[in-house]
């Protein structure tokens, strides 16, 4: 008797990878691109879900569009296989997770992989969508940023608030960044914030914009034809944000050598002069990951040891990337997704239209807001004491402010721009991360600026309709809020000048402040 018998033999399916950049995720030096897998494909995306969560300035879209396109052809150059999903691609579904799903069918992908998301909702997304995948769903880390997402967390543990200088000591300690020894900085202080509040009068020179500018004229107008929103000057055929890499590096070491040495007598300087001043406009690298910030931290403290720059100069430039830029990465993890909710203050007035145009009367939120609309970029003082001190005395809705900046500046992406708006600028987290609202009257910005010259408005009179609307607001601002505010140590002197104001003068200052807001419009 012969008994037949049948054999299944099982065919396990080749390896597959399936590898997602995100677009601030520029980083050719990351470790995935080591060796060449013919069996590893890296997928890039221009997305509708990316372009239209909020409105973005037309540099923003644009910059890191070109930037990704250029990542797509240097990694084919160098033998990797890349899948690129252009804005205007018929197959292209628009949501980063339903693209991953139509390309894990399509090449019967075995294995995805993602570097770590910087922004809570993106997180999120990706994982929440592998969960349900049926395929290891693998997130690495960026190799980026000097601590992991929660390590200020435990840094602050069982501390009441968060105070940066804490956090930067500890990360020059553990770095070895400007130390004279173990635990002592060099020049025996660890920072010299107060040496670097010099007004620029026009000298030294501002250093030539040493940044290349490309022609995208193409791809703006393949941008405009797909639909998506912008605002801002796109500036499409002479767009000077870097490309790639070798760009970027070009830009540092011309900061380095022309900028630096200057920076810090004047990082919070603004005029009408000079918009970039000694600035080194590298956030827009920094935060897409071409560069790193630790390249940029020994490129600054090699120069200072070479004798090149002054303590003051580097140790400004270095707090900025190794402490507060590492520090609000740390708040905003700690505390999302309630963080964006945040509103200390409740305030619920709109945005004036003049926040999309820059038409305004004062002389120095035209100057800024402006600027940003044309460049895609405005620096620290700019956002936090023209633009920001007025949205705070003003009483704008943190969320809309936070918005705003999101969308208008070219380095804006939600993990560093959201703990610096409703945090530092907007104090809507009730002071978590800044020990007092950081808000002036006119004498500041006169201070700092050439701004006040020329002004509809008088820099020096708080009443009147050419009353400088800083002065009133100011006053006001710590008036209505004085059940907030009065106990705070930090800012006792306003409330003991408000206690030696006669009544009538207070009322005289609210009635204006009132005034002005109902109008803001056409301030």
């Amino acid at each position: 008797m012969t008994t037949n018998t049948t054999t299944t033999i099982q065919v396990t399916p080749p390896r597959l990878t399936l590898r997602l950049l995100l677009g601030d995720q520029l980083n050719t030096e990351h470790r995935w691109f080591s060796e060449i897998d013919k069996a590893t494909i890296y997928v890039l995306m221009e997305v509708r879900q990316e372009t239209d969560y909020v409105l973005h300035h037309a540099q923003k879209i644009l910059a890191i569009f070109a930037a990704m396109r250029d990542m797509a052809r240097q990694l084919r150059e160098t033998g990797h296989t890349v899948h690129y999903i252009a804005i205007d691609d018929p197959v292209n579904l628009h949501s980063i997770t339903a693209n991953i799903d139509a390309l894990m069918t399509k090449h019967q992908v075995t294995v995805f992989e993602y570097q770590a998301p910087d922004e809570w909702r993106l997180d999120q997304q990706l994982y929440q969508h592998g969960r349900r995948s049926d395929i290891p769903w693998v997130m690495v880390d960026s190799d980026h940023f000097y601590t992991s997402r929660h390590q200020a967390a435990d840094i602050f543990a069982g501390r009441k608030q968060w105070l940066m200088e804490y956090f930067y000591r500890q990360m020059r300690v553990t770095h070895r960044v400007l130390m004279k020894d173990a635990k002592n900085p060099i020049g025996e202080q660890w920072n010299y914030d107060h040496d670097n509040r010099k007004p620029w009068r026009g000298m030294p020179t501002e250093p030539t914009d040493a940044r290349t500018p490309h022609d995208h004229s193409g791809l703006w107008q393949t941008i405009i034809d797909s639909g998506v929103k912008s605002f801002g000057n796109p500036q499409a055929s002479q767009l000077a944000w870097p490309l790639n890499r070798q760009e970027a590096l070009q830009q540092l070491d011309a900061f380095i050598d022309n900028a630096l040495p200057h920076f810090g007598d004047f990082q919070d300087a603004m005029s009408v002069k000079a918009w970039r001043l000694f600035h080194s406009l590298l956030s827009f690298a920094l935060n897409v990951k071409m560069l790193n910030p630790r390249e940029i931290v020994a490129k600054a403290e090699a120069a200072y040891h070479a004798g090149h720059a002054p303590l003051a100069a580097t140790e400004g430039f270095i707090r900025q990337i190794l402490g507060w830029r590492e520090y609000v990465r740390g708040v905003y993890w700690a505390n999302m997704p309630e963080y964006a909710e945040k509103n200390f203050f409740g305030h619920t007035r709109h945005l004036p239209t003049w926040f999309w145009n820059g038409k305004t009367k004062m002389n120095c939120l035209s100057r800024a807001i402006t600027q940003s609309l044309e460049q895609a970029h405005a620096h620290h003082i700019q956002r936090l004491m023209v633009i920001g001190n007025f949205a705070l005395l003003a009483g704008l809705d943190p969320a809309e402010v936070h918005r705003w900046y999101l969308g208008v500046y070219i380095d804006a992406f939600e993990w560093v721009e959201l703990p610096n708006t409703v945090g530092m600028s907007q104090f809507a987290d009730g002071g978590l991360l800044a020990t007092k609202p950081y808000v002036s009257s006119a004498a500041y910005i006169d201070r700092m600026s050439d701004y006040c010259k020329g002004c509809h408005y008088d820099k020096k009179v708080r009443i009147g309709q050419r009353a400088c609307p800083y002065n009133a607001l100011y006053w006001d601002f710590f008036q209505r809020n004085a059940d907030k505010l009065e106990k705070n140590p930090r800012i006792g002197m306003a409330y003991r000048q408000l206690e030696k104001m006669e009544a009538k003068a207070i009322a005289d200052f609210q009635l204006q402040a009132k005034s002005m807001l109902e109008n803001i419009d056409l301030l």
